[in-house]
């Protein structure tokens, strides 16, 4: 398991260096990667990222995924393993699903406090 974790944190640092100072698609956009988790195998890596300042992340990620071939070779260059795992990035979406429960939170208290005064 220790070993997972190391694997997917060089991993994470790697593939974070390569989209900030290698890539150069500017219809990438502004890349954040937030986890990056190994397959046991260690055959597939799936790099979970979110993307700043844009209206259409699913494009950007399109983007990000014609790159990817890219950014495999790039990883192979600076990691000393044998085997590069296979890259899958994914749209991390639990930011804004955290802001859409807590908007609707927010909004279901507001309409309790209303509820209590008109009482």
């Amino acid at each position: 398991m220790e070993r997972y974790k190391h694997l997917e944190s060089i991993i994470y640092k790697n593939i974070t260096e390569i989209i900030q100072f290698s890539l150069t698609n500017p219809r990438v956009g502004f890349v954040t990667i937030n986890e990056v988790i190994l397959a046991k195998d260690l055959s597939k890596a799936r790099v979970y990222v979110t993307f700043l300042g844009t209206n259409e992340p699913r494009h950007n990620l399109n983007e990000l995924n014609k790159c990817k071939g890219f950014i495999r070779h790039e990883l192979a260059q600076k990691m000393a393993t044998r085997k590069i795992p296979e890259l899958q990035f994914i749209l991390d979406e639990t930011h804004e699903k955290s802001s859409r429960i807590d908007e609707l939170l927010q909004k279901e208290e507001n309409q309790l406090a209303n509820m209590k005064k008109n009482k």
